[in-house]
Protein backbone atom coordinates (compact mmCIF):
# COMPACT_ATOMS: atom_id res chain seq x y z
CA UNK A 1 0.00 0.00 0.00
CA UNK A 2 1.38 3.53 -1.19
CA UNK A 3 0.09 5.30 1.67
CA UNK A 4 1.80 8.77 2.17
CA UNK A 5 1.80 11.07 5.35
CA UNK A 6 2.47 14.38 4.95
CA UNK A 7 2.03 17.74 6.92
CA UNK A 8 -1.13 20.23 6.43
CA UNK A 9 -1.27 22.78 3.81
CA UNK A 10 -4.23 25.39 4.12
CA UNK A 11 -5.29 23.35 0.79
CA UNK A 12 -6.56 20.73 3.47
CA UNK A 13 -8.16 22.26 5.70
CA UNK A 14 -11.89 21.26 4.47
CA UNK A 15 -11.00 17.18 4.25
CA UNK A 16 -9.77 17.63 7.54
CA UNK A 17 -12.91 19.46 9.05
CA UNK A 18 -14.94 16.73 6.50
CA UNK A 19 -13.31 13.41 7.97
CA UNK A 20 -13.68 14.73 11.45
CA UNK A 21 -17.17 15.87 11.03
CA UNK A 22 -18.07 12.29 9.45
CA UNK A 23 -16.76 10.64 12.28
CA UNK A 24 -18.18 12.66 14.94
CA UNK A 25 -21.76 12.28 13.43
CA UNK A 26 -21.75 8.75 12.61
CA UNK A 27 -20.84 7.51 16.36
CA UNK A 28 -21.33 11.30 18.66
CA UNK A 29 -22.37 14.76 17.63
CA UNK A 30 -20.04 18.15 16.83
CA UNK A 31 -19.49 19.52 20.48
CA UNK A 32 -18.40 23.35 20.53
CA UNK A 33 -14.35 22.53 21.12
CA UNK A 34 -14.70 20.60 17.89
CA UNK A 35 -16.14 23.49 16.06
CA UNK A 36 -13.58 25.72 17.37
CA UNK A 37 -10.77 23.10 16.57
CA UNK A 38 -12.24 21.92 13.18
CA UNK A 39 -13.66 25.59 12.33
CA UNK A 40 -10.19 27.14 12.09
CA UNK A 41 -7.56 24.74 12.34
CA UNK A 42 -5.26 26.76 11.12
CA UNK A 43 -5.41 29.19 14.14
CA UNK A 44 -6.87 26.50 16.86
CA UNK A 45 -4.17 24.16 16.30
CA UNK A 46 -1.19 25.56 14.27
CA UNK A 47 -1.11 28.35 15.63
CA UNK A 48 -0.73 27.63 19.12
CA UNK A 49 1.88 25.05 18.47
CA UNK A 50 0.44 22.39 17.36
CA UNK A 51 0.41 19.99 14.22
CA UNK A 52 -1.59 18.51 11.80
CA UNK A 53 -0.83 15.73 9.28
CA UNK A 54 -2.87 14.20 6.38
CA UNK A 55 -2.90 10.68 4.89
CA UNK A 56 -2.71 10.36 1.19
CA UNK A 57 -3.19 7.34 -0.85
CA UNK A 58 -3.38 7.15 -4.50
CA UNK A 59 -3.20 10.75 -4.35
CA UNK A 60 -6.29 10.99 -2.58
CA UNK A 61 -6.62 12.43 1.23
CA UNK A 62 -8.00 9.34 3.37
CA UNK A 63 -7.10 10.37 6.98
CA UNK A 64 -5.40 12.76 9.55
CA UNK A 65 -4.76 13.43 13.22
CA UNK A 66 -3.44 16.32 15.03
CA UNK A 67 -0.89 17.12 17.76
CA UNK A 68 -2.26 19.58 20.00
CA UNK A 69 -0.05 20.90 22.89
CA UNK A 70 -1.17 19.86 26.37
CA UNK A 71 1.49 20.73 29.09
CA UNK A 72 5.50 21.06 28.37
CA UNK A 73 6.90 18.54 26.28
CA UNK A 74 3.54 16.85 26.31
CA UNK A 75 0.90 16.50 23.58
CA UNK A 76 -2.58 15.62 22.90
CA UNK A 77 -3.33 13.33 20.16
CA UNK A 78 -6.56 14.09 18.26
CA UNK A 79 -8.95 14.80 15.49
CA UNK A 80 -8.07 11.52 14.32
CA UNK A 81 -9.85 9.83 11.63
CA UNK A 82 -9.95 7.42 8.26
CA UNK A 83 -12.62 7.98 5.61
CA UNK A 84 -15.11 5.16 5.96
CA UNK A 85 -14.13 4.13 1.95
CA UNK A 86 -10.24 3.43 3.17
CA UNK A 87 -11.19 1.58 6.79
CA UNK A 88 -9.74 -1.88 6.93
CA UNK A 89 -6.52 -0.93 5.58
CA UNK A 90 -5.00 0.10 8.58
CA UNK A 91 -4.64 3.46 8.02
CA UNK A 92 -5.69 4.48 11.31
CA UNK A 93 -2.33 2.67 13.21
CA UNK A 94 -0.03 4.12 10.09
CA UNK A 95 -1.20 7.26 11.85
CA UNK A 96 -0.81 6.17 14.92
CA UNK A 97 2.31 5.24 14.63
CA UNK A 98 3.52 8.01 12.50
CA UNK A 99 2.44 10.39 15.75
CA UNK A 100 4.36 8.33 18.11
CA UNK A 101 7.33 8.81 15.80
CA UNK A 102 7.00 12.00 15.46
CA UNK A 103 6.56 12.70 18.88
CA UNK A 104 9.97 10.56 20.14
CA UNK A 105 11.81 12.18 17.29
CA UNK A 106 10.94 15.69 18.95
CA UNK A 107 11.46 14.64 22.66
CA UNK A 108 8.19 14.68 23.73
CA UNK A 109 7.44 13.45 27.36
CA UNK A 110 4.09 11.96 26.57
CA UNK A 111 1.28 11.60 24.54
CA UNK A 112 -2.25 12.00 25.73
CA UNK A 113 -5.95 10.91 24.40
CA UNK A 114 -9.54 11.02 24.86
CA UNK A 115 -11.62 8.69 23.43
CA UNK A 116 -14.41 6.42 24.55
CA UNK A 117 -15.84 2.77 25.51
CA UNK A 118 -18.21 3.02 22.37
CA UNK A 119 -14.72 3.03 20.20
CA UNK A 120 -13.54 -0.67 21.43
CA UNK A 121 -11.18 -0.53 17.88
CA UNK A 122 -9.63 2.50 18.83
CA UNK A 123 -9.10 1.51 22.63
CA UNK A 124 -7.62 -1.83 21.46
CA UNK A 125 -4.82 0.06 19.08
CA UNK A 126 -4.35 2.49 21.58
CA UNK A 127 -3.30 -0.15 24.28
CA UNK A 128 -1.45 -2.22 21.88
CA UNK A 129 0.84 0.39 20.92
CA UNK A 130 1.05 0.90 25.00
CA UNK A 131 -1.13 3.75 26.11
CA UNK A 132 -2.59 3.07 29.85
CA UNK A 133 -6.00 4.40 31.02
CA UNK A 134 -5.44 7.55 33.22
CA UNK A 135 -8.19 9.27 35.56
CA UNK A 136 -10.40 11.30 33.48
CA UNK A 137 -10.46 14.73 35.08
CA UNK A 138 -13.77 16.47 36.04
CA UNK A 139 -13.83 19.44 33.69
CA UNK A 140 -13.75 17.20 30.21
CA UNK A 141 -13.08 18.80 27.20
CA UNK A 142 -15.43 16.53 25.21
CA UNK A 143 -18.56 15.33 26.94
CA UNK A 144 -18.04 11.69 24.54
CA UNK A 145 -14.78 11.33 26.31
CA UNK A 146 -15.23 8.47 29.24
CA UNK A 147 -11.41 7.40 28.70
CA UNK A 148 -8.71 9.19 28.98
CA UNK A 149 -4.99 7.54 28.21
CA UNK A 150 -1.04 8.20 28.55
CA UNK A 151 1.99 7.41 26.58
CA UNK A 152 5.17 8.14 28.73
CA UNK A 153 8.00 8.65 25.66
CA UNK A 154 10.65 9.61 28.35
CA UNK A 155 11.15 7.37 31.85
CA UNK A 156 11.59 9.95 34.56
Amino acid sequence: MSLKIIPFESEHAVIFKDLNIAWLEKYFYVEPKDEVLLGDCENAILGIGGYIFMAEYENTIVGCFSLIPYEEDHFELGKMAVDPKFQGLKIGQQLLCFALDFAKKNGWKAVTLYSSTKLPTALHLYRKYGFKDIELEKDLPYARSDVKMRLDLIEN
